[in-house]
């Protein structure tokens, strides 16, 4: 089991580097959209380019830090019924739904990413609008992001099966932290 954590901290590792580099890319769309409506408002201007550019920088911060977002254990849940239940009981639930809900979506979504993708690339599959760019980054973003969330997924899985056998500590507070009573709550992440 210690190489299984291993290999989930190094997936945590490289998710948390790319979670958190993707971050400045909203900085960037943030500076690419406030020039783009300076100058059109300034010389009655714009360009689409600068328009699929901010949409190909949020869309690439979505999908790449989706691993991050869940790693963190950030992402959206539904805790009106799992805070009123055992931690060991909110455990197994994790479990169970990373291995059969979250994990097959994420193996789903990057079989059919694959050949989305490498059409695009193969072709140079350029947007339809006027002065448009080439698609084909956006939609690697969509297959990078995916293979970074199935990873994280097994990450998960494995932290979630060593803290159900009692080999690892849980300091997210079993999934949900706001959920778990304050002696189990602690700060961190899994791993």
């Amino acid at each position: 089991m210690q190489l299984l954590l291993t290999i989930a901290r190094a997936i945590d590792a490289t998710n948390i580097l790319v979670g958190k580099t993707v971050g400045w890319l909203l900085l960037v769309a943030v500076i690419i959209s406030s020039g783009n409506a300076i100058i059109r408002k300034a010389f009655d201007t714009s360009s689409n380019a600068w328009l699929e550019v901010q949409w190909y920088l949020f869309g690439a911060v979505f999908m790449l830090a989706a691993a991050y977002t869940l790693q963190r254990n950030e992402h959206v849940r539904i805790d009106v019924l799992a805070g009123k239940l055992q931690k060991r009981t909110r455990d197994w639930i994790d479990l169970l739904g990373h291995i059969f809900f979250l994990l097959p979506f994420c193996l789903m979504m990057t079989y059919l990413a694959v050949p989305f993708f490498w059409r695009s690339f193969a072709s140079g599959e350029v947007s339809s609008n006027a002065g448009g760019l080439i698609i084909w980054p956006a939609k690697g973003a969509i297959l990078l992001g995916f293979v970074l969330l199935t990873f994280q997924a097994f990450s998960e899985i494995i932290k979630r099966s060593a803290i159900i056998r009692g080999e690892l500590e849980d300091t997210a507070g079993g999934g949900h932290g706001s959920a778990a009573p304050a002696d189990e709550t602690k700060e961190g992440n899994h791993a």
